[in-house]
């Protein structure tokens, strides 16, 4: 009688000795999710070699409904790339997929793959007077896959957008193994539903990215970073419409930073210091850049424009960066704000998003509430002024055991928060996705029609529900991987 081959042997064959391991010490690196708050486990991992593998790859998980996770670098935030605990997923790695097929400097394009990690994306272009308009802390370790599934942001989404703005084309295998060609950057497309679209921002749920079409920005001639002070978030917006209003090609990044938030990283973080002398309720760390040759010199015209939003009353100092060194020591303030707070204590860190007029209000209105309900706690709330992303820390009391707080308030004081962001209009979650981490809050919170849409398209492209279940879409009860 002729041996059976089980699923585990097939998608061996596909991929080879290199492609797949079923060791747990192999495994273990990718089965936690970045900020150590999940962990699951899997059957093996599969590191396809290419589009055609994970085709085949995804054939054969159809046919036996083994669940697939995909993975790229592993750096996301709310749990989207972690397989649950049951041991009978696939993690999927897209890191062997790692090569930049072309650059296509005057028509400003670059075709990837899914494993390319960011900052080599960034370097790679660099050397062809190219620029990638979209950068983060783990730039390092992030992948194409990763920043297009969960619709990446940035610090320069006010100018460039978000990953959805960013991607031209994709390439991408569907749950049954069908390849979804779609490299070509067109700029019209009237064929329907785009299809793109769907799998940006899906985080796995409706197929695998393989491979995408980015557009891409000339590099910087140069840029002017400025520390500015104001009295108040309301100041700060009005700042923003002055400048956004006066320099809409130039204006790159606009971030909002309270005082405490700049004490917490003076007191934590090495190497830093302040910009500006005394203290100031309110910081705005702005950024003007020129990547044409007939712009403006971005240092003029932010001296000029600072010096008359100081006669209009709209700041109260400000200092220019004086060398690339300051400029970066600058945005190193800006970067590690989150990394000063957790070394401050135990913190809730929440990523939302309000409409860009709300968002002063918003900080306004929403700390006294949260610390009204919660004595003891005091909330930080800082982020990009220009997009309307408000990254809003709850911290703990001094003296609390710090597992023991984030378990015993965690599920009461983040639905205040979302409450609050549903109350202004607003989303929660700004640029890091839904995961597994926000899903019963996506659920509680949606629309029926929003989850109704949903679940249709993830029950039509995905009937056996292999694609990364657990994550993103709220299933309806019955619904296997529910």
């Amino acid at each position: 009688m002729p041996k059976t081959v089980n699923w585990q042997e097939q998608m061996q064959s596909v991929v080879g000795a290199k492609g797949f391991t079923s060791a747990a010490d192999d495994m273990s690196p990718w089965l936690t999710d970045w900020r150590g708050r999940y962990t699951g486990a899997a059957a093996a991992m599969i590191s396809p070699g290419s589009t055609q593998e994970t085709a085949e790859i995804l054939k054969i998980a159809n046919e036996n409904s083994v669940a697939i996770v995909p993975q790229g670098g592993n750096s996301g935030m709310v749990g989207g790339a972690t397989p649950d605990d049951s041991g009978q997923s696939i993690l999927l790695s897209l890191r062997r997929m790692n090569r930049i097929r072309a650059i296509e400097s005057g028509d400003q394009l670059v075709l990837c793959e899914a494993g390319v990690i960011l900052q080599n994306l960034h370097e790679a272009l660099a050397d062809e007077g190219q620029r990638f308009p979209l950068t983060l802390g783990g730039k390092g370790s992030a992948t194409v896959g990763g920043l297009i599934s969960t619709n990446a942001g940035g610090t320069q989404v006010l100018r460039h957008g978000t990953m959805r703005a960013l991607v031209a084309g994709i390439e991408a295998v569907l749950p049954d193994g069908t390849i979804l060609e779609g490299l070509a950057a067109l700029k019209k497309d009237n064929r329907g539903y785009d299809l793109k679209q769907l799998l940006i921002g899906g985080e796995g749920t409706l197929g695998v990215v393989t491979a995408a079409t980015l557009r891409t920005v000339p590099a910087l001639i140069d840029r002017c970073v400025a520390w500015i002070a104001v009295d108040s978030t309301d100041a700060a917006y009005r700042l923003f419409q002055f400048l956004n209003r006066r320099t809409p090609q130039s204006l790159e990044g606009f971030e909002i930073i309270p005082e405490t938030c700049l004490d917490s990283v003076l007191r934590h973080i090495p190497g830093t210091r302040p910009p500006l002398t005394g203290a100031h309720r309110w910081n705005i760390l702005v950024e003007l850049v020129r990547d044409q040759a007939d712009a403006q010199d971005p240092r003029t015209v932010a001296e000029a424009l600072l010096a008359e939003a100081l006669e209009l009353g709209l700041i109260e100092d400000a200092t220019l960066a004086a060398s690339e060194q300051q400029a970066e020591d600058f945005w190193k303030i800006r970067d590690s704000i989150s990394e000063a707070e957790r070394a401050g204590g135990p913190a809730l860190q929440h990523d939302i998003s309000v409409p860009v007029p709300k968002m002063a209000r918003f900080i306004n209105e929403a700390s006294p509430v949260i610390e009204a309900k919660f004595p003891g706690t005091k909330v930080a709330a800082f982020g990009h002024m220009g997009d309307g992303n408000v990254h809003l820390h709850v911290k703990a009391p001094p003296g609390v055991q710090p597992l023991e707080w984030m378990r015993d308030y965690g599920n009461r004081i983040t639905p205040l928060v979302h409450d609050l962001v549903i109350a202004a209009g607003g989303s929660i979650s700004a640029e890091h996705g839904i995961g597994q981490n926000k899903r019963a809050e996506l659920e509680r919170l949606s629309s029926p029609g929003r989850l109704a849409t949903m679940r249709a398209i993830k029950t039509a492209i995905d009937p056996k529900n292999i694609m990364n279940p657990g994550k993103l879409v709220p299933l309806a009860s019955g619904h296997s991987g529910s």
